[in-house]
């Protein structure tokens, strides 16, 4: 059974290709184009190549910092499972029961705590349960089709403050980037209008050190809902302390160093292109043509960040609300109610056709 599963996509369109019996090659069935099976996958290797050069590392991340298992204060805490989305879950030894922030289900079972690393650093909640309920209100105050299920009082009281779990990485990124830009210039020249286009090669290259560049190490925690809360202040970690964890959950990591290392290398790549891209001004277009990335990889420290959660179920569907509770800042969806909608739209479209019916035809 082969170990990896390769989709190749149409050079032309991104769409999927499929192979034709009929012509012996591969089909595009969105814009017609068709390949030579063994040409196409020469212009693959090509490709995969120019990906490598264009990315260049240096060694892999760091981890000799992380601390260690959590050792006699294991004994503190207990671990919660639960059995409807798998979330694991720790807090202090006192708490008799909580629900899980992720699915909102009760029957989550308490058990002893063991193993895992113990973080480096806490960022301590900063905003707390009232002020998160009242960003809550604010944030739906006046949005008329929003499903009664997530603006019922009782249920944004279930809101719930939860450590995430996160891998900071340090390092070092160099680039150099090259842009395909345009200027546009336009004259009347008789009773035509001329437009000039001037085409440039733009280059730029740089250099940038990254302190704690985030990713979460939680698998429910869906990575743009963590994205979308950020920036946290760093300034204000904190050495881990137990002292830190009364009166809230906290998510045990779930996804390693090593899992984690692409996205921290993607963030890091895609931060100092973009960084390169800002200083190109003063043109109509701009497109990246080649890129070559040298990545230095430095430190990892494993910290908890503050986050307030609020989990709706609406139709069968999950929607998840996130704040950071250091800023404030809040995303998620919203779930509407559409029947609320289309009872509104109908309610205005009716009689708007009949006016329309009566002045046109009667």
């Amino acid at each position: 059974m082969p170990s990896q599963v390769t989709n190749y996509k149409c050079p032309a369109c991104g769409g999927p290709l499929r192979f034709a019996e009929d012509s012996g090659k591969l089909q595009c069935d969105y814009c017609g184009s068709s390949y030579d099976v063994s040409e196409f996958e020469k212009s693959m290797e090509s490709a995969d190549a120019k990906a490598a050069e264009a990315f260049r590392d240096n060694g892999t991340w760091d981890t000799s910092e992380i601390g260690q298992d959590w050792g006699a204060d294991a004994s503190e805490m207990k671990a919660y499972s639960c059995p409807s989305c798998g979330a694991e879950l720790i807090c202090e030894a006192s708490t008799a029961a909580t629900s899980c922030p992720y699915c909102g289900n009760n029957t989550i079972v308490p058990g002893q705590f063991a193993g895992d690393l113990k973080p480096d650093y806490v960022l301590p909640f900063k905003l707390d349960k009232k002020a998160a309920v009242a960003a809550l209100k604010k944030h739906y105050k006046g949005k008329f089709f929003l499903a009664k299920a997530f603006s019922d009082e009782n249920h944004i009281e279930k809101v719930q403050g939860v450590y995430v779990p996160f891998w900071l990485f340090d390092g070092t990124a160099d680039a150099d980037v090259h842009f395909a830009a345009t200027t546009e210039s336009s004259r009347r020249e008789g009773q035509y209008e001329v437009t000039t286009t001037r085409h440039y090669d733009v280059h730029r290259a740089g250099s940038v050190d990254f302190e704690r560049v985030p990713v979460d190490a939680s698998k429910r925690m869906p990575d743009d809902l963590m994205d979308s809360i950020e920036p946290f202040d760093y300034g204000e970690l904190k050495p881990f302390s137990m002292a830190f964890l009364p009166g809230f959950l906290a998510d045990r990591y779930d996804v390693t160093v090593e899992e984690s290392a692409r996205r921290a290398d993607e963030r890091c790549m895609n931060t100092i292109v973009s960084m390169l891209e800002n200083t190109v001004k003063g043109y109509a277009t701009c497109s990246i043509t080649a890129k070559t990335v040298n990545l230095k990889r430095g430190k990892v420290h494993y910290a908890l960040l503050p986050v307030w959660i609020l989990n709706t179920k609406w139709k069968g569907k999950d929607y998840l609300f996130a704040m950071n509770a250091q800023t404030g800042k809040m995303v998620g969806d919203l779930p509407m109610n559409y029947a609320k909608f289309w009872l509104t739209f109908a309610g205005i479209f009716a009689p708007l056709a009949a006016f329309l019916y009566w002045f046109l035809y009667l």
